[in-house]
């Protein structure tokens, strides 16, 4: 069949609109999935870092959109001759920046089925499937990384699935304000105060503002030398809002900073929150993907006293964006706190209150089927596969770390338990900036930077999918060679 060919509407004479048939569905995903994995069997031909200048991709598209159907063989021709050169290639096994953000296969067909299926999860009776298999696969996850069993749906906690580590920090600090404007009798927002460590993820001042917390109501918390929060500043600042009349509202603690991997005490913060009548939010964003390996579920450490926690399966465990699963041990304080129900909405389930209602657990009302594809990523690669991709991933980013301890010009930055180096030359600030610079122009290989202790600081941060020992040590080649040159 032409995919131009499209039926008319013979009931009143009136052409339809060119909706995609099945047939031609079947035809053009079958071209456009066989691009996809075109696409990633020649990922490595492509320069990491994308070389285009701004405005080229813009000035490469129509200023006016089209007035008539066009085939798609032309989108299939604009995709490689004016996308990927506009792209930087996340799943390039040269991409140690940033984070790692997997498209696995079954992720990807999650996505395809999600999209497939067009429901919204919004409430339980809007697609019970919906609902479910989040509830279930959450718990899969409670049970995969060992983490405290509070978080299950079974009792008074559960899992969802969020956008992002940053809705997830909304959410829960909209939850932490509720409850502290209940039990703090005549407190209004303005007196309320959040407290995070000078390295959490800048989501958390945006999430606070977000949620009605003034800007000089956000505490930065001073750090030790591993740039994990100090207990005894958090403490030290509680006492001191106290004294000014000031309720202590949340403390948003995290396992595995972005800028460093740096973890916070999170069993001590958390027990100072409980003395200040304090909700504790946890971060896990990169690093909580490791607790599938139980050698590595130090990352676990104090969730059993918090209020809620998040990590994100986009970031190391396999499924891509978008997908934060976040965990409350006791949902109420989060549904209470969020849930707004218009009668348009009503339904007898809903009302009796024996299902969940994922609408009431976030900001939006609409809701991806999102879990189909971590389901997929969990039946396809199990715990054993899982856990192989994260301890090859902190084995050639521990291999690196050695070889910067033993380079007399280099040295570590920070600690590296996991997946993430920070490292410097000893040469100073210029020096580093422009051994990242010759790195990225080459184009094989693309790293970025933070600054620690007021120095600029170079990152690797391994966990792409199609990054293999061999890639991780042409990088060390190209940045020791980089270093050589200057």
């Amino acid at each position: 069949m032409d995919p131009q060919e499209h039926e008319a509407d013979h009931g009143t004479g009136s052409p339809a609109a060119p909706h995609m048939t099945p047939e031609e569905l079947r035809l053009w995903g079958r071209r456009f999935l066989d691009w996809v994995a075109g696409y990633h069997e020649q990922i490595e031909s492509y320069p990491v870092l994308s070389q285009v200048r701004p405005g080229e991709v813009a000035d490469g598209l129509p200023q006016s959109p089209p007035a008539e159907p066009e085939g798609f063989d032309a989108v299939l021709d604009d995709l490689e001759r004016v996308i990927v050169p506009g792209l930087t290639h996340w799943q390039s096994p040269g991409f140690f920046a940033f984070f790692p953000t997997p498209a696995t296969g079954p992720a990807i067909l999650g996505d395809l089925l999600s999209s497939g299926l067009g429901v919204q999860g919004m409430l339980w009776a809007s697609s019970p499937a919906c609902t479910e298999l989040e509830s279930r696969v959450l718990d899969w996850l409670v049970e995969l990384c060992g983490l405290p069993q509070r978080f299950r749906s079974d009792g008074s906690g559960g899992g969802v699935i969020q956008d992002s580590a940053s809705s997830s920090a909304l959410c829960a600090l909209v939850a932490a304000r509720e409850r502290a404007l209940t039990s703090a009798a005549g407190a209004t927002i303005a007196d309320l105060v959040v407290y995070t460590s000078q390295h959490a993820h800048s989501s958390i001042y945006k999430s606070a503002r977000i949620a009605g917390f003034g800007a000089d109501r956000v505490r930065y918390v001073d750090s030790d030398p591993t740039y994990a929060m100090s207990p005894e500043a958090l403490a030290a600042a509680a006492v001191a809002d106290r004294a000014a009349g000031l309720v202590p509202c949340a403390v948003v603690g995290t396992v595995g900073t972005t800028s460093s991997l740096a973890f916070d005490p999170v069993a001590r913060l958390a027990a100072i929150a409980r003395s200040e009548g304090m909700w504790t939010h946890v971060d896990g964003a990169l690093a909580g993907a490791a607790a599938v390996c139980p050698e590595f579920r130090f990352v676990n450490r104090g969730l059993a006293a918090v209020d809620s926690y998040c990590f994100n399966p986009h970031k190391w465990l396999l499924t891509n964006l978008d997908c934060t699963a976040m965990w409350v041990a006791d949902r109420e304080a989060l549904t209470g706190a969020l849930s707004v129900t218009p009668e348009y909405l009503r339904n007898p389930h809903s009302e009796k209150g024996t299902v969940i209602d994922y609408r009431d657990w976030q900001v939006p009302l609409g809701r991806r089927f999102r879990s189909l594809k971590l389901w997929l990523v969990l039946r396809w690669y199990g715990a054993e596969g899982l856990q192989t991709h994260i301890r090859s991933g902190v084995a050639w980013a521990q291999q690196f770390a050695g070889w910067v301890r033993e380079h007399p010009d280099f040295s570590l930055a920070a600690p590296a338990p996991l997946n993430l180096v920070c490292f410097r030359h000893r040469g100073g600030d210029e020096v580093n900036r422009r051994i990242l610079d010759a790195v990225n122009e080459e184009g094989r290989f693309y790293i970025t930077h933070t600054v620690l202790d007021g120095q600029y600081t170079l990152r690797l941060s391994v966990g792409t999918v199609a990054t293999r020992a061999h890639h991780v040590e042409a990088a060390w080649d190209a940045i020791t060679a980089a270093a050589a040159n200057l």
